[in-house]
Parts: structure tokens; C-alpha cells; sequence
């Protein structure tokens, strides 16, 4: 143990438990805004109902993503100060738009719309819910943004007199596709696993026979944003993978386990390694399918693993410049069948109340509420697919990170911060599962506001 893999490991462990409660509250967010507008427009209370049981449950995913989210930043500086000094006028810059508009926009909002029930008009009432969505996404933004510099850095140069990149082309970092590219997935990944949410919670009770008539609106709604988010999730995931070919090839092919150059390049279905995990005892591989999938045509080159060891030797360096590819290769494999999984799974949802809610089917529904996990598996292994998958780089071609730590850094000071976190974490994720299973499973009921009888006035004697 040092203090690089130990920091490498807190950073993970950090991002991978707040990543849990981000893309639900990306998602439902969506969910409750269009609830809440249904019922401003048709005056339906039933929507209330909904608005608020599933706005309650978006409160306790939303506090729970703070507390682990503002310690992530508290990293770059703590853990990563070598980083944070060579980038930090880069990387500083949307973290700073970040922190001071979108996540203060929607933390105000959302206060707004806890408390503002009976105190706003209807319409009003209704807006704060969409500017808390607007919020949320937009701090996503310019979070993927400033990761998708790492992944692809451009608009900078460097400053051979401080040591350090600095940015000089402000539209280029805003305007970076893979930024982008990671947005379009990420928000769809979150109305992913918000769908599943509602749809797991809906089944839940329609197989019980609670509250019918909402949760079948609620299950409806969220089978028609399930197909269409997963859908975007394969559409965004595939135009992600053919640009990470162009911009990090060695991560391309680290994903695919292809280790020599090929045209047209053979697809592997399933790999195994030795105990290293950069050396393959075994495969089955489809011929040509890997040129297909980046060209959509039977031929193309796909550059290996060993050719591109080579150049970037000549490049940049002695080194290892070869990511963990068995990691990669199945994380990568993990995301994907999950992902067509779900695809499957949304259309059979869709397809319940298309036929009117057969009375035999409907019975069955609480299998779903077991899907709920499945957008977390694919969420996770992605974010680890894509963070590994750049290594040794911490920022792509221009910084390794093994400079990027903090030279002040002991490894006992790091294994203690690391236990004290992850066990921290750890608690937080039991009671953010423990509560939203608890309003869950209570229902609407639960979620509406309690009301407080006056106590009795005392009885005063004559002698008073």
C-alpha cells in the first residue's frame, strides 16, 4: 500500500457511493415536476398525491447526494494538490459555475417547493419543481464537462514558466463532445434509474391492491420514460464508444481486450485473464463484428493494444501505458448486457397497461420491484469502466496519476481518512436504502402533511 493507490482507492470509493444517489435525483426529479404539472392543469388531486409521495422520496436521495458530493471536492486539494495545481485553472472553472449557480438554484428551489405547498399559488408552486430539475442537470453538466476535459482535454496551453495548463479557450472546454457525449448518457442513465424506481415501487403495491388507480398511473408513466430512456441510453452509449475510438484509443481497444491491430477486427464475446489482468488465457471472438460496430460496415481498422503501447512509448515515454483490461473488459460487457436487459424490461412494462392490466400479470408484478437494482449495476460499472479505462493518465496525454497526489501525503494518514470514509458512506447508503424503503412500502399516506389538533384550552377555577 501507498499513498497513490490508497488516494486512488478513497476517490473511487467516494465517487462510485455518491454516484448512487445522483442519477435517481436526476431522474425523478423529471418525474415529479411532470406529476405536479398534471395536476396545476387538470386540478386532479390524485397528482398531488403523486407529486408529493415521490417528492418525498426525492428528498431523501437529495440529502443524501449532498453530504457525499461536497467531500469529493475537498479531495482535490487534500489527496490530489499536484492535480488540482497543474489544472486547477482549468478544471476550477466549471466546478466553480458548478457550485455557485447550478447547485444553488436548485438547492434554493427545492426549499421553495418543501415549504411552499400552501404558500405559493399553484403555478408558482409548480415552477420551483422545474427549476429544481433544471438545476440538477445543469450542475451534471458542467460536472461531466470538467470530466470530459480530463477524458479529452482541449482550449489550453501550457505554461512552461508556472508548470502548469492553463485555459485559454473557454467555448472549446464548453463545447468538448466528450463532455457532451457523457451528458446525453448520464441524464439518460438518470431517467433510467428513475424509472425503474417508480416502476418497482408501482408493482410493489399494485400487486398488493393499495392505492391502485395512482400506482397505475405512476407505472405507466414510468414505463413510457423507461423505453424511451433506455433506448437513448444504447443510442448515446454507442455514439460514445465509436468517439472514444477517435479521441482514447487505448481505452477503445482495452474495453474490446484487442490486443493487436486489426482490419476488419474481430468482436470478443468473453475473455478470460491471468492473474495480472493484462494477459488473455482464452476468448471466443466473432470475426469482423468490432469493425462493423465503430463502421457500420464489415471492414475497418481498429488499432490493438500492442501497436499503441508502442506509440505512446515513443510519445510520451518509457511506461506502462496499459490499462487494466480485464476490469475494463468485463465492466465494459456488464454495462452492456444490463443495459439490453432493461431495454427489455421497459417494453414489457409499457406493454402491461397497453392490455388494460390483465388481472393474472398484474399479480406477478412484484418480480419488478427486484429491478430496481439494475440501473445502479450498470451505472457503477460504467463510471468504473470509464475511470480505468484512461489510466495511467489522470488527465488523457498530459498528466499521470502518479504526479497528480500530494506530496505531503503518509499512507497511514490515507488508510485512516479511507476506512472513515468508506465506513461514513457505508452508513449513508443503509439509511438513504432503509428510508426510501420505509416511505415506500408506507405509500401516499405517508408523504402527506401531518395534521396537529389544538390542545384544549385549560380549565380555569373561579378562585382564578
Amino acid at each position: 500500500m501507498n499513498p497513490i493507490i490508497l488516494s486512488r482507492w478513497q476517490f473511487a470509493i467516494t465517487t462510485i457511493y455518491h454516484f448512487f444517489f445522483v442519477p435517481l435525483t436526476l431522474g425523478l426529479v423529471w418525474f415529479v415536476a411532470i406529476l405536479e404539472t398534471i395536476y396545476v392543469r387538470t386540478g386532479n388531486e390524485a397528482y398531488k398525491r403523486m407529486a408529493r409521495f415521490w417528492g418525498k422520496l426525492l428528498l431523501i436521495n437529495f440529502a443524501m447526494g449532498v453530504v457525499t458530493g461536497i467531500v469529493q471536492e475537498f479531495q482535490f486539494g487534500m489527496n490530489w494538490s499536484e492535480y488540482s495545481r497543474y489544472v486547477g485553472d482549468i478544471f476550477g472553472a466549471p466546478l466553480a459555475i458548478e457550485a455557485l449557480l447550478a447547485f444553488f438554484l436548485e438547492s434554493t428551489f427545492l426549499g421553495m417547493w418543501v415549504f411552499g405547498w400552501d404558500r405559493l399559488s399553484k403555478g408558482s408552486h409548480a415552477a420551483t419543481i422545474w427549476l429544481v430539475a433544471i438545476g440538477s442537470n445543469l450542475s451534471a453538466l458542467w460536472i461531466l464537462l470538467a470530466n470530459g476535459w480530463m477524458q479529452h482535454p482541449v482550449g489550453y496551453v501550457f505554461n512552461d514558466a508556472a508548470g502548469r495548463a492553463e485555459l485559454v479557450d473557454f467555448i472549446a472546454l464548453m463545447a468538448n463532445p466528450r463532455g457532451w457525449l457523457f451528458f446525453w448518457h448520464t441524464i439518460s442513465s438518470g431517467l433510467v434509474t428513475a424509472a425503474f424506481f417508480v416502476l418497482g415501487i408501482s408493482a410493489y403495491h399494485l400487486a398488493r391492491k393499495q392505492n391502485a388507480e395512482m400506482f397505475q398511473r405512476s407505472f405507466r408513466l414510468a414505463a413510457i420514460i423507461g423505453i424511451s430512456a433506455t433506448v437513448m441510453v444504447v443510442l448515446s452509449g454507442d455514439t460514445q464508444g465509436r468517439y472514444l475510438r477517435e479521441v482514447q484509443p487505448m481505452a477503445a481497444a482495452a474495453s474490446e481486450a484487442l490486443w493487436d491491430t486489426a482490419d476488419p477486427a474481430p468482436f470478443s464475446v468473453v475473455a478470460f485473464f491471468g492473474s495480472s489482468g493484462r494477459d488473455e488465457t482464452w476468448s471466443w471472438r466473432i470475426p469482423n463484428t468490432l469493425s462493423f460496430l465503430y463502421y457500420l460496415k464489415p471492414e475497418g481498422e481498429v488499432r490493438g493494444i500492442h501497436d499503441l503501447q508502442a506509440e505512446y512509448e515513443a510519445t510520451y515515454g518509457p511506461g506502462n501505458y496499459i490499462p487494466p483490461v480485464a476490469l475494463d473488459f468485463w465492466m465494459f460487457r456488464i454495462m452492456v448486457g444490463v443495459g439490453f436487459l432493461m431495454v427489455a424490461l421497459a417494453a414489457y412494462a409499457l406493454y402491461l397497461p397497453l392490455r388494460k392490466w390483465p388481472e393474472k400479470w398484474v399479480r406477478r408484478l412484484r418480480w419488478m420491484a427486484w429491478a430496481i437494482p439494475l440501473p445502479y449495476i450498470a451505472n457503477t460499472s460504467g463510471w468504473i469502466l470509464t475511470e480505468t479505462a484512461r489510466q495511467p493518465w489522470i488527465v488523457t496525454g498530459l498528466l499521470r496519476t502518479e504526479n497528480a497526489v500530494s506530496p505531503n501525503l503518509t499512507t497511514g494518514l490515507v488508510l485512516f481518512s479511507l476506512v472513515g470514509f468508506a465506513l461514513l458512506y457505508a452508513a449513508l447508503m443503509v439509511a438513504d436504502v432503509y428510508l426510501l424503503f420505509k416511505f415506500a412500502k408506507a405509500g401516499p399516506e405517508a408523504a402527506m402533511p401531518q395534521t396537529v389538533e389544538p390542545a384544549p384550552a385549560p380549565v380555569r377555577s373561579q378562585d382564578e
